[in-house]
């Protein structure tokens, strides 16, 4: 039970890390903070979730090769999310009267 319980501390403290690590990225390089952070973390697992169903559906059967695929569309999916937002929000903010970098 110990060590079920190190395992999952240290995957939920890796991933507190990786959410933290993201925000001072998108913090550094835009000067603005996204709070929508989360909510593209979760298109890109919702991208994955999408790939496997479809994939699965077209293949009959799920193998190895499936969690490549689900990355890949769950990248797809998070960069096309953060492209948008970036030109619909923050490219307008970025331009308004008033903002100093």
């Amino acid at each position: 039970m110990g060590v079920d319980q190190l395992i999952n501390g240290l995957s939920l403290g890796a991933l507190y890390a990786l959410i933290a690590v993201g925000y001072t990225v998108v913090y550094g390089i835009v000067q603005l903070i996204n709070f929508a952070h989360g909510e593209i973390f979760m298109i890109g697992a919702f991208g994955a979730l999408s790939t496997w169903i479809l994939a699965g559906k077209a293949g009959g059967t799920l193998a190895w090769w499936m969690l490549p695929l689900m990355i890949i569309g769950g990248m797809a999916a998070a960069v096309a999310v953060a492209v948008l937002m970036e030109r619909l929000a923050y490219r307008p903010l970025r331009h308004a009267p008033g903002w100093r970098p």
